[in-house]
């Protein structure tokens, strides 16, 4: 499998969300405030790479989050439309590199690096289960 083939740097995927109760922090578990939680940006930022990548992966294959380096930087309310982007920088073997940021309405909220390593679903499931046993 060439991902380098099929997955070019440049290639960009982006993922919204409105900012309700149930993403704040003492909501989630990371605070006080009531505004947009950090483990709540990171998400919204890791489906902002899958919505760049996923599609183009050969049949039976995911990506996987391996490394995630953020800052988060501004707080967000309730109620304001944040929306995150995922760029590929480089891909190494099965490892895609993204430069990745997080925007609210009015600000960058938060920016850094994502790298996702592709993987073979069937091949991944039957690790898990060993696991297990």
């Amino acid at each position: 499998m060439d991902l380098a083939a099929v997955i070019r740097p440049g290639t960009t995927g982006t993922a919204d969300l409105v900012v309700a109760e149930e993403h704040t922090a003492p909501r989630v578990g990371s605070g006080a405030i009531h505004v947009l939680a950090t483990p709540v940006m990171i998400n919204v930022i890791e489906a902002a790479a899958l919505a760049a990548v996923e599609r183009l992966l050969p049949p039976g294959h995911q990506s996987l989050g391996t490394v995630l380096n953020v800052r988060h930087i501004a707080a967000t309310p309730v109620g304001m439309r944040v929306t995150a982007t995922a760029t590929v920088r480089k891909v190494e073997g099965r490892t895609i590199h993204f430069d990745v940021a997080a925007r609210d309405e009015r600000e960058l909220i938060g920016d850094g690096t994502h790298e996702r390593v592709v993987v073979n679903v069937e091949k991944f499931d039957q690790r898990v289960k060993r696991k297990l046993s």
